[in-house]
């Protein structure tokens, strides 16, 4: 059974940083592509950062880029979520997710597996 467990969601104040973490367990993610994804209040759910499992490979969207960092470790099978520079308008869920790869998507509906969120709160 596949499992992805959030973790590192808090409040800071703005202009701090958070490392979020993502424990995956129940197969082989070699082939997957990992994905941080945020939601919200009154908001869909939206792409952050993804990272191909196998070669490392990231990919940003436009309003973290510089901000943040996506990373592996392959050997205690955990995603990280480096966030810098935080924002109110960073306030939100944070989900990890998993997708067959090879391609990075930005679309929630092409990740298979989903944690269960941590909660990010930045306060002005």
């Amino acid at each position: 059974q596949v499992q992805l467990v959030e973790s590192g969601g808090g409040l800071v104040q703005a202009g701090g940083s958070l490392r979020l973490s993502c424990a995956a367990s129940g197969r082989t993610f070699s082939n997957y592509v990992m994905g941080w994804f945020r939601q919200a209040p009154g908001k869909e759910r939206g792409f952050v950062a993804a990272i191909k499992w196998s070669g490392g490979s990231t990919y940003y969207a436009d309003s973290v880029k510089g901000r943040f960092t996506i990373s592996r470790d392959s050997a205690k099978n955990t995603v990280y979520l480096q966030m810098n520079s935080l924002t109110p308008e960073d306030t939100a869920v944070y989900y990890c997710a998993a997708g067959r790869g090879p391609f990075i998507r930005t679309m929630p509906n092409a990740y298979d597996y989903w944690g269960q969120g941590t909660q990010v709160t930045v306060s002005s």
